[in-house]
């Protein structure tokens, strides 16, 4: 379990890393929504691993996003230091967060079942049908 100050420095870094990326990043490679999901501290506070989450319009365009910010990380380190002021600052380690679109993919891959499921039970499909007359009002 992390500590206390382990959780505050994380927090810090959350938020001004987040300002950074979206208020002072100018790369053309950035697309989509970048959004930090987790931070983790080592107890010694020599490293911090950042996760992100990109929601873009391709994987090839999330990738090339994610690059950019790994890129820009001695800058990032350099905006972050101004902002924090502690005798050894965490060295950044980007890292891409697939839970989200692991998620997804498994609600895409559910709603899916579900319409296969719908389609090959006529029984249900009647009862789809009775349920939705019945709500209906002529005028």
């Amino acid at each position: 379990m992390p500590s206390r100050r382990q959780l505050k420095v994380a927090r810090v870094i959350k938020e001004v890393v987040s300002e950074i990326i979206r208020d002072q990043l100018n790369d053309p490679r950035i697309d989509g929504l970048i959004s930090i999901t987790e931070v983790d501290v080592s107890p010694d506070m020599r490293t911090c691993d950042i996760f992100l989450s990109i929601l873009s319009s391709s994987d090839a365009a999330a990738r090339d996003t994610f690059r950019a910010v790994v890129h820009a990380t001695k800058y990032i380190q350099s905006e972050l230091g101004k902002q924090m002021t502690m005798r050894y600052f965490p060295h950044l380690n980007f890292k891409e967060d697939v839970k989200v679109k692991k998620t997804l993919e498994t609600l895409r891959l559910i709603d899916k079942a579900t319409s296969e499921y719908k389609d090959k039970d006529p029984q249900h499909n009647q009862q789809d049908e009775l349920e939705n007359s019945d709500g209906d009002i002529e005028q």
